[in-house]
């Protein structure tokens, strides 16, 4: 296990929403609005759905911050839910069941396994668990660290590649672009491509249809070497991997070139190795993405992953209602009609987050000081490697 770990709790309709984050070193600084501003724009996107018109998300910090440095004790953050006071009724912890349950379950979501696994009846009491809402907590604890890795250099970026069949032209996208030139409303960084982006949703949504897609987060300033070859649990690629697929409606990921590496031949996928006017070995290409061997290589570090559509539909999917064992609709709930580039907000969280554990794990300090001090220690230690070449 690494040294930072959290857990979420809460439903989607209920009070709140509230994460726990262990293992941050002590004299990190902290700002409320950099939290605040990377859960707005988890709320963002062209073709979200009126839960986001509701909520409006800002973070509560209840431990383990004193006068905006980090304290070196478990971090408390939490995010009221605005529409609770609407289901009160509905997620009371106490009070006598209300509403109508949710017994025609949805086909794509947790509803069937939840309702099988979990012994339940009501598959609310599934699916308000299960939801992308969850994310929020994701977002809040990756903007933390996110903070660290901005401390030491460290910069986490995304944009949204497809949505829809409906694809950026690389050719108009510069790596250094990602981050700094994309749009509001997609976090797209072609124009042109985000416009025929919005009217396929416009297209989806008329017809009760969702979109799903892939984004790309990009990362640069990491030092070569961290993760690990030795064992297949500390492999930085694997956990990566691990922790995107976890987000809600991710089906695929892929490390720089990918899927695209069983297609071509050696000769076409591994970048070379060259000398640099420098004297430090360079490469020319970046078809790895950053890691080799389960560690970073010192290059960009680019992770990529494909979005499902959303399965709740307003023109509803056919199913099996639990109560009666009738072929009907599918429950529907609200929904958006793409969120590709919400998702690619919580694509930056889980990376920071893995990445902020892999720095924390293998220069391990209980301080920002002794922290820094560290890495830099190994950072002066590679530039030596070349001196002595």
């Amino acid at each position: 296990m690494g040294q930072l770990r959290f857990v979420t709790s809460g439903e989607s309709h209920g009070a709140a929403l509230t994460a726990i984050l262990d293992g941050m070193p002590a004299g990190l600084r902290v700002t409320r609005e950099a939290i605040d501003v990377q859960l707005a724009r988890r709320q963002q996107g062209y073709g979200r759905g009126d839960r986001m018109k509701i909520e409006t998300d800002r973070a509560l910090v209840l431990s383990g911050l004193r006068f905006g440095e980090t304290l070196g004790s478990p971090i408390t953050l939490q995010v009221v839910n605005r529409d609770f006071a609407n289901w009160t009724e509905r997620m009371d912890a106490f009070g006598a069941p209300a509403g109508p349950k949710v017994t025609a379950v949805r086909p794509g979501h947790a509803d069937l396994s939840g309702v099988l696994k979990y012994d339940r009846q009501d598959a609310r009491d599934i699916l308000e668990r299960s939801s992308a809402r969850e994310t929020t907590m994701r977002v809040a604890v990756g903007a933390v660290c996110r903070q660290l890795l901005a401390a030491l250099g460290v910069t986490v970026a995304s944009h949204v590649t497809e949505i829809g069949g409906v694809m950026v032209d690389s050719a108009r996208v510069r790596v250094e672009d990602i981050g700094v030139t994309n749009s509001g409303d997609l976090n797209v960084c072609d124009p042109q491509a985000e416009e025929r982006m919005k009217a396929r949703i416009d297209k989806a949504q008329a017809a009760g249809d969702t979109l799903g897609g892939v984004f790309e987060v990009v990362v640069r300033g990491l030092p070569a070497g961290l993760g690990s070859h030795t064992q297949w649990d500390r492999r930085l690629d694997g956990q990566l991997a691990g922790a995107v697929m976890s987000i809600q409606a991710i089906k695929g990921v892929e490390i720089g070139a990918g899927f695209a590496c069983a297609h071509l031949p050696g000769s076409e996928i591994h970048d070379e190795l060259y000398m640099g006017a420098d004297g430090r070995p360079c490469r020319r290409t970046n078809r790895a993405g950053g890691i080799e061997g389960g560690m970073t290589n010192g290059e960009t570090l680019i992770v990529r992953a494909a979005m499902k559509p959303i399965p709740t539909l307003m023109t509803p999917l056919k199913t099996v209602d639990l109560a009666t064992g009738r072929e009907v609709s599918a429950s529907k709930e609200r929904s958006d009609t793409c969120a590709v580039s919400a998702a690619s907000v919580v694509g930056e969280a889980m990376v920071s987050y893995v990445l902020a554990d892999a720095i924390c794990t293998q220069f391990h300090a209980d301080s920002m000081s002794d922290l820094k001090s560290s890495l830099a220690a190994y950072r002066a230690r590679l530039e030596r490697v070349w001196e002595r070449a």
